[in-house]
């Protein structure tokens, strides 16, 4: 097709030999294969209660709520045609997308250039803009656009500060999540693309052990012996082995070790990994990075997961560099937790192998050739595939690990768009709370917060209880900026016990349950987003 073809140009220094390589050392080391018939396993999908479903449509773009309308109609037509009610749930409604439509909604302005990010405007908003401003893209993009040339795309500044994964409360991030989800799939409408996510089997999974363990089952077992373990302990020790051993070998990641020794390696660190006494010594380059490789692959569940696979895939297919980076960063947004931070961990460390193409001749291209087959071919994957669907997804697959590694600093952020709405909810629902809640209780916070009148305008007080100064207000000027803030509260403690890198000045309250701010963030800006809230000097809670 035209989509291949282009995919194929733009990926013409590829070297594809490699990728089939890779696939024929996966099917020789026994990963991929066949898992056999399973049960389509129900996910437990989280009702939204109808108020918080409110408050949350309150928020939506019109890109983003005419994508839920269209979802809701058809939910309610399938339900009408089975004879039974059911209240829809905003994770149902989002399962099969119908074709969008060409409804005349509000456009709005795109970025000046292709290399600026506008995080300001909802994608999907800048997307039917490009499209109803494009409208025969599809016939007219050049075959010998010389996409392999990655645009260095960059944010446009904000003064209020980047907000990165992370820096919110549990609360707020499950804002973010549904917001996301609605997102994502306006954005994909803008294009006509039709998500149908792939059924979930039911699978036998091991309940301890190193590999082929569920991600979940093993950061579980990790953090009873490493408290506050983000990603699995085995593969960081994988990685600095390989970092300590240098990362100058030739052909690392693409060059296989030796399969024997790797399934004797592999056969010894399950036995003898957390006691210690597993001899790293003994491992060569190659082999660690097959059983890095063979780490991800053996995950019972893909490490994009079943849920979101093909929309991972299906971004391929979006007319536009920045559309595609855009619907990637909604997608990390919506990885569970220890897939987001395993990912995060891989594409650092093929960032850092990259950087070392000089002596490993391992390029961007190079790595991600030899690493998609591995993220994206998961246990069970080629039984379930025609032959013609695993040669069209090669370069496919191939581009987005390439857009993984090369935009990653870009990718763990979360659009101030979206921050937003989060906001904008929660003042809706504050404002609903305080509708009901009783004079009583509205003077007994009056009596306990009395201090809130006495701050005068345009001074915040910063409170800092880990300092010998707790607490210090501060004039609010147009170039005072959050790092600021910690190197006066510093300047005046020399005996602090806390690293000072792990401190952070925290937005609380207001219309945020909690964020940690970026250091570049202008406080006089921020003020004016969200003038009721506290600033509180803390360690990091990542």
């Amino acid at each position: 097709s035209a989509r291949l073809l282009i995919l194929k140009d733009s990926l013409d220094e590829l070297q594809m030999d490699d990728y089939w390589k890779e696939v024929e050392n996966i099917s020789f080391s026994g990963g991929g294969g066949d898992r056999g018939e399973g049960e389509v396993q129900e996910e437990e999908l989280q009702k939204i209660p109808e108020e918080d479903s409110a408050v949350f449509l309150s928020t939506l773009t019109r890109t983003q709520a005419a994508a839920v309308e269209r979802r809701v109609a058809s939910v309610q037509q399938t339900l009408r045609r089975r004879n039974r009610q059911q209240l829809p749930d905003v994770r149902d409604i989002f399962r099969h997308p119908d074709k969008v439509s060409r409804s005349t909604l509000c456009l709005t302005q795109t970025a000046k250039t292709e290399t600026e990010l506008n995080v300001d405007v909802a994608f999907s908003e800048q997307a039917l803009s490009y499209r109803d401003n494009h409208q025969s893209f599809k016939v007219t993009r050049s075959l010998n656009s010389p996409d392999d040339k990655l645009p260095n795309f960059k944010l446009l500044p904000d003064k209020t500060g980047q907000t990165r994964i992370g820096d919110l409360s549990p609360l707020d991030m499950k804002k973010v999540h549904r917001l996301v989800l609605v997102e994502m799939t306006a954005l994909f409408d803008t294009s006509g693309i039709d998500l149908k996510p792939a059924k979930a089997l039911k699978v036998k999974t091991k309940e301890s052990g190193l590999f082929g363990v569920p991600l979940t089952t093993l950061l579980d077992q990790d953090q009873r012996r490493v408290p506050g373990t983000k990603v699995p302990l085995i593969l960081q020790k994988i990685i600095s082995h390989i970092e300590e051993e240098g990362l100058h070998t030739e052909g690392l990641l693409r060059i296989p070790g030796v399969a024997t020794r790797v399934k004797f390696l592999c056969q010894d660190l399950e036995s003898s990994f957390y006691d210690g006494t597993f001899s790293w010594q003994q491992m060569k380059q190659h082999d660690a990075a097959s059983l890095l490789k063979l780490f991800i692959r053996e995950l019972p569940h893909p490490l994009l997961t079943v849920e979101y696979l093909n929309a991972f895939i299906a971004v391929n297919n979006l007319p536009t560099k920045k559309q595609q980076l855009q619907a990637l960063n909604l997608l990390v947004l919506l990885l569970p937790e220890a897939n987001r931070d395993t990912l995060k961990a891989l594409v650092e460390f093929f960032q850092r192998v990259i950087k070392n193409q000089a002596k490993n001749k391992m390029t961007l291209n190079n790595v991600s050739v030899v690493m998609a087959p591995n993220i994206f071919m998961f246990k069970g994957f080629r039984s379930k595939v025609t032959e013609q669907q695993e040669f069209s997804m090669a370069t496919s697959t191939a581009n987005i690990v390439r857009l993984l590694i090369r935009y990653q600093n870009l990718l763990w952020t979360i659009p101030k768009f979206i921050m937003n709405q989060v906001r904008h909810q929660n003042m809706e629902s504050q404002r609903k709370q305080k509708e009901r809640a009783v004079r009583k209780l509205l003077k007994k916070i009056a009596i306990e917060r009395p201090s809130e009148k006495t701050i005068p305008e345009g001074i915040i007080r910063v409170h800092a209880p880990q300092f010998t100064k707790i607490s210090m207000a501060l004039q609010l000027t147009e170039d005072l900026q959050a790092c600021d803030v910690l190197t006066r509260f510093l300047s005046q403690d020399s005996s602090l016990a806390v690293k000072t890198d792990a401190l952070c000045l925290y937005e609380i309250g207001g219309n945020i349950k909690e964020r940690c701010l970026d250091g570049e963030t202008y406080m006089k800006d921020l003020y004016q987003v969200n003038p009721t809230a506290e600033w509180v000097i803390r360690a990091m809670q990542r």
